[in-house]
């Protein structure tokens, strides 16, 4: 098999699972703090880990490493079909019911104080996408975005 072929494969392939396909929609707007997938995406952190792994080693993300923080970010792909099949496969994935709540479940836990979060969140770094600053007091009811104002704080 060429090697071209191979990267093919291993690109449609890391495309060709649900929970990657969220984790890139997680990313679409910029870095996330890895410590925030498990709880947006309401899954064991093992299974958010081992997806995190395949589409690093896909080459589809990059880490950027801050403190004990690791950050994930959708890589800049030199091919350019590659790179214009990914960006088209985020832009479908705007419209889909689980990724609108998957995005909302992310907001809602890196703009809101962390009191009832999980440990491995409480201390964990705010999302270099949203900051709480940025969204006024009167927004949040029970520590939550009012779910009709959250439009407004999506990049």
């Amino acid at each position: 098999m060429s090697e071209n072929l191979e990267s093919m494969e291993t690109f449609f392939m890391a495309l060709a699972d649900r929970t990657r396909l969220r984790l890139l929609n997680l990313m679409r707007e910029g870095e996330i703090c890895v410590c925030y997938f498990t709880e947006a995406l309401q899954e064991p952190q093992p299974k958010i880990s081992r997806h995190l792994a395949y589409l690093r080693q896909a080459g589809l993300v990059e880490t950027t490493r801050v403190g004990k923080w690791v950050y994930y970010r959708i890589a800049e792909l030199e091919n350019k079909d590659a790179s214009i099949i990914l960006q088209e496969t985020a832009n479908w994935l705007t419209n889909d019911e689980q990724m609108k709540l998957d995005r909302t479940r992310l907001i809602q836990i890196s703009c809101c104080e962390t009191a009832n979060m999980p440990i491995a969140i409480q201390r964990a770094p705010h999302s270099l996408i949203f900051a709480k600053a940025d969204i006024p007091e009167e927004v949040i009811v029970n520590n939550k975005i009012r779910e009709t104002e959250l439009a407004d704080y999506l990049l």
